[in-house]
């Protein structure tokens, strides 16, 4: 296939819209079921790109969420705690490698998730399939499907959800090129690869930088080469727990990050697992009930009844001081930064989050105020010298 129609573009007024090789040659993907649309195909050309080079740094399968051109959330295939799979909602399910990283990828900010397209790094499996089938999804692109798990795909809205196969072989030309307002804007691609060499230069007094610390630090900075600029991604054991993207000042991402990797840790806390949900909620609703339960917003929702809506019983709120105190144990969280920080205010902020380890291209003029508050909470730091923008 060298052209393909699709809905519409952007928006709906944007009645005419395709894609197709400027070469003449086949496009690197296969429609196996349903009608994929402009943004759809954005987010499955950039996840898929996001979940082979996962694979190749890691050797492990991985997955990815993408909303709006940006991951919700990124992950490779690692052992899951109980506490995770029930927060995920998969503590009912037989998990293959693949499918635990597509829990993951998607269970690190399951409100972002809701409505993504999906990137798999190897065959879609039946777990895996089994997984996307029950969840609220738009689409998945993957390098094959075996016949089953393809079989229970096109059972998925009707009928009608998006499944693409991509060629685990195609390369893209060196140059690319985009048009806006008329104007053709032309680069060499991002080639740049991410390994553990970025990480050999450590201006900071503690230089202990382990083999996980490391993976998670890969993890990062491979999520933000597809993340919307300006962006910075929180990461614990081989999965993303924070992104922030599109933020027009660095500081403002890593709140934004870290208040997701806060809302993910907080879902563990005791109470949040006890919630005592009504058996006729659906997962979706469960999550928002449980974001607003976290939330400062609680109380006010409390009084206006809403509760009975959702659970058996009241639940006693989670205080101010309950979630800090929880908060203060989380640790060993891996940042990274797809340009330099340039206040010390951003290491301020993912102290707070448990971050240890962190990742950023370094070259402000005050790197010196950056590593100097690193040191004052003893956080490992890589200078990489490699930026990382993507628009």
């Amino acid at each position: 296939m060298k052209e393909l129609q699709l809905k519409y573009g952007c928006n709906p007024n944007q009645a005419s819209a395709r894609v197709y090789m400027k070469d003449g040659s086949e496009l690197p993907f296969t429609v196996l079921n349903g009608r994929p649309g402009y943004i759809n195909l954005l987010d499955a050309l950039n996840s898929y790109q996001l979940v082979k080079e996962l694979k190749e740094a890691t050797k492990l399968p991985a997955a990815a969420s993408f909303k709006h051109v940006s991951p919700a959330g990124a992950a490779v295939a690692n052992e899951m705690s109980d506490t995770l799979k029930r927060i995920y909602w998969v503590d009912d399910l037989e998990l293959s490698p693949l499918a635990t990283a597509y829990a993951c990828a998607r269970g690190a900010d399951r409100m972002s998730s809701y409505g993504d397209f999906v990137a798999l790094s190897d065959v879609c499996d039946v777990p895996t399939a089994t997984l996307l089938k029950r969840e609220v999804s738009d689409g998945v692109i993957a390098p094959g499907y075996t016949a089953e798990a393809l079989a229970i795909l096109k059972t998925k809205k009707k009928g009608n959800y998006c499944v693409l196969q991509i060629n685990p072989d195609y390369v893209p030309q060196v140059s690319e090129t985009k048009e806006v307002f008329g104007v053709t804007f032309e680069q060499d691609r991002n080639n740049v690869k991410i390994t553990t060499d970025l990480f050999n230069e450590i201006p900071t007094q503690n230089k202990n930088m382990t083999a996980a610390a490391k993976r998670d630090l890969m993890i990062a900075l491979i999520t933000l080469k597809y993340t919307q600029s300006n962006s910075v991604c929180y990461v614990k054991d081989g999965m993303t727990i924070g992104v922030g993207a599109g933020q027009q000042s660095r500081v403002h991402c890593t709140r934004l990050a870290g208040n997701k990797a806060d809302v993910w840790w907080l879902r563990q806390n005791p109470k949040v697992l006890a919630l005592p949900f009504r058996d006729d909620v659906r997962r979706p609703n469960r999550d928002n009930a449980i974001d607003v339960y976290i939330s400062d917003d609680y109380e006010d929702v409390l009084a206006d009844g809403v509760w009975q809506d959702l659970f058996t019983e009241q639940p006693a709120p989670l205080t101010r001081e309950e979630k800090k105190a929880w908060i203060a144990q989380l640790h060993g969280v891996a940042l990274g930064s797809d340009a330099f920080f340039p206040f010390g205010d951003n290491i301020e902020r993912a102290h707070r989050s448990g971050v240890d380890f962190i990742a950023q291209a370094g070259g402000s003029i005050r790197d010196d105020n950056v590593i100097e508050t690193c040191d004052k909470y003893g956080i490992t730091m890589a200078m990489t010298h490699v930026r990382l923008f993507h628009h």
